[in-house]
């Protein structure tokens, strides 16, 4: 997993990237909210955000506004990391559209676990997304399907479902919307009377 980091306390920033990169993960650090920014509005985002919430510029908050405003779908799991602790600044982060936050001075072993649980909703957003991607597939295929129509070459006529054959009128009627008007095509009309004629008796 890749996570960006945010704060504009370059110990404060060095630390965090030191611990994270310690476990295993690609850490991208930057120094403000800006900077944050133009990370999470690319296609490529990280998987997930730690944003220090007073950062110059852009707050942490503010990015977590702006990233679920503009890209509602983004998947980043957003960590504010704040030294505010009262619950309306709780309320405040958490309805910014940060998924979670940790206070100031971190304790490690609670950012570890604040941030797999980060990769856990990550993994499942990423699952069901697929899902949803093959479902869609699915049901254009089946879109594609109901399209082909069975039709016999000779008589015209259409299997229905029941395997019965019906007149393109009535398979239409019973299967759309469609209304029918009736006439005769200049083609028609020509063999009708050439038929009519053939069949004519003759004068007596």
């Amino acid at each position: 997993m890749s996570i960006l980091v945010a704060d504009d306390d370059a110990m404060m920033r060095r630390l965090l990237q030191r611990t994270l990169e310690r476990w295993g993960y690609e850490v991208q650090p930057v120094a403000d909210g800006a900077e944050a920014w133009a990370v999470l509005e690319r296609p490529d985002r990280p998987d997930i955000a730690i944003l220090d919430w007073v950062m110059p510029g852009l707050t942490g908050v503010d990015v977590c506004h702006r990233l679920r405003a503009e890209v509602p779908d983004g998947g980043t799991y957003l960590i504010l990391l704040t030294s505010r602790s009262d619950t309306e600044d709780t309320v405040a982060a958490l309805e910014s559209g940060a998924d979670d936050h940790i206070a100031k001075p971190f304790a490690p072993e609670e950012l570890r676990a604040r941030i797999r649980v980060g990769e856990r909703v990550v993994g499942l957003q990423r699952g069901l997304a697929s899902r949803v991607r093959a479902l869609e597939e699915a049901l254009e295929q089946v879109k594609r399907l109901q399209s082909l129509l069975p039709i016999c070459a000779w008589c015209k006529r259409i299997r229905n479902d029941r395997n019965y054959w019906q007149g393109v009128t009535e398979y239409l009627t019973e299967h759309t919307d469609t209304r029918f008007t009736h006439g005769i095509c200049p083609d028609c009309r020509t063999q009708v009377s050439q038929q009519a004629a053939r069949v004519k008796p003759p004068p007596e």
